[in-house]
Order: C-alpha cells, then structure tokens, then sequence
C-alpha cells in the first residue's frame, strides 16, 4: 500500500473527489492543487496515495453510509477469526438499514475479511443508529476496539453513463443495451453475453464473475431481446467487468428458466 495523509485549513474543491472516482488521476496534479492551499502533505512509498487522501477530504458527502468496524486484540491477529455468522444474519434481519452484512442468497459472511489484518468485523448501514444498534448484538471474538466511518460505499459515486465506443480501461460506468445472442457459462461458472449499446451501438461483450454469485445467476436467464442497463468497469480490452445488471425489460420471446406455477394455488413452485 502507498499511505498518505493531507490536512488543509480550508476545503479542497469537490472536483478531486469527482476525479479520483471516476478517472485515472496523476499525483502531481493533486500535489500542485495541495500546494496552492499550503496542505500538510505526507506519504510513504508512491505518491499515489496523496490522491485518495486529497479525494477523501474534498468529499461532499451528500450521499454517505456509515460502517462500524470493530477490531481485534493485536494478539489474535494471524488467528481464525471468530464470529457468529448467526448473529449477523439476525442483525440484519432486525434491520433493513442495515446492508451487504450476509448474503442470504450464497450463506456467505461479508463483514470479516479473510486477511490476517486487526479488522475483526465491519457493519455497514445507511444510517448511523443502525450500525451503532447492531453491533453489540454480534457475537464474537473479543473486541479491542471499535470505530464509526462516514462512508462512501453503496453510494455508487464512482460510476457516471460511459459510451462503450469511448470507454477508457480503468474507468467505471454503466449504459444500456439489449442482449445479442445467449450467454456463454466459461470455466470457472463466469458467464459472459454481449450487449448492443443503446447510444453508439456498439457491441460490448460483458462478463460476470462466479464469486459475485448473483450476477451470473442473473446473466444465465438472459435471451436476446432483454433490455439491460449494467454497471461495471474496464480494463485492458473490450469487456466490461459487471458490478450490477437491471433488467429493464424482458424480451417477450424465448425460453427462461423459471420455477412452474402450482395449478392449485397459482404460486411459483420452489
């Protein structure tokens, strides 16, 4: 990592913000900005953590979630962790402010990392009293210590529109289009289909990676026709890299995938 640190008396324009977000942003153009408010300047290693510091404090933060991290003893650290996956599923039951703590659709746990790092658990939610609330109610290793954040996550800040014919690798964005052809399952379960863009027509290929789970159980019930809207990100090549997929309209035609009706009460069958 490349940590930095930027304190200024005055507030930084929120264009770096903006910049750090959605473009490729070089260091010495923040550093130049910095200098001309006499910011206090520090990093170590490369420079290019100046431009995360300088975006965090231009952050206007008109859209933020919060997230509580709770942190392990130092001695534990490099030790399995230990927390109750059945009390984050509660917490989040209790509270749909609450978001990305457990994901009920694959049984996965979201608020510990997998890394030996001192985070023992984050929760995230859209209002500061939800995760305040919660915490307390997992169950788990003993905390050392714990911290509130004013977030960024969840607010989708870093993505803008992007036309597919001009969309830079590195980037972040989304666009509409309508589905060529049927999904391909690859190796690994990444399932990949191409869209026709709704603004310059071109045809983007998309892919969506097995370990979001989700995506490509949405990617697999396409057909041609469908109507998207999909977020996500480039990097060297064509192919956008999807973080999200809205199915706008499904095309009328074509066989899916879809539990039958009970002909005796009308419902879907599970």
């Amino acid at each position: 990592t490349d940590p930095a640190l930027v304190a200024v008396r005055r507030p930084l324009p929120a264009r770096l913000y903006w910049a750090a977000v959605r473009e490729i942003v070089e260091p010495d153009s923040v550093r130049r900005a910095l200098a001309e408010r006499e910011a206090l300047v520090r990093w170590d290693g490369s420079d290019r953590g100046v431009v995360g510091a300088a975006a965090a404090v231009a952050w206007p933060g008109r859209r933020a979630t919060w997230e509580a991290i709770s942190y392990r003893d130092p001695a534990r650290i490099g030790r399995p962790r230990r927390v109750s996956a059945a009390s984050v599923r509660a917490a989040q039951r209790a509270d749909p402010r609450l978001f990305l703590c457990y994901d009920p659709r694959t049984r996965r746990l979201l608020v510990a990392p997998h890394t030996p790092c001192p985070i023992l658990f984050g929760l995230r939610g859209r209002v500061a009293a939800a995760v305040l609330r919660a915490r307390p109610r997992v169950r788990a290793e003993p905390v050392e210590r714990w911290m509130l954040f004013r977030t960024n996550q969840g607010t989708g800040d870093h993505f803008v529109r992007r036309d597919p014919a001009a969309w830079l690798p590195g980037r972040s964005g989304w666009f509409d289009g309508t589905v060529i052809g049927a999904p391909l399952r690859g190796p690994g379960g990444h399932v990949s289909f191409v869209l026709h863009s709704a603004r310059d027509a071109a045809a983007v290929p998309c892919i969506a990676f097995e370990p979001t789970k989700t995506l490509p159980a949405v990617a697999r019930q396409l057909v041609e026709g469908d109507r998207l809207r999909v977020w996500g990100s480039r990097t060297d090549g064509p192919t956008v890299r999807l973080e999200g997929i809205e199915v706008r309209r499904w095309s009328p035609v074509g066989p899916r995938t879809r539990p039958p009706t009970c002909p005796g009460c009308g419902r879907n069958a599970r």
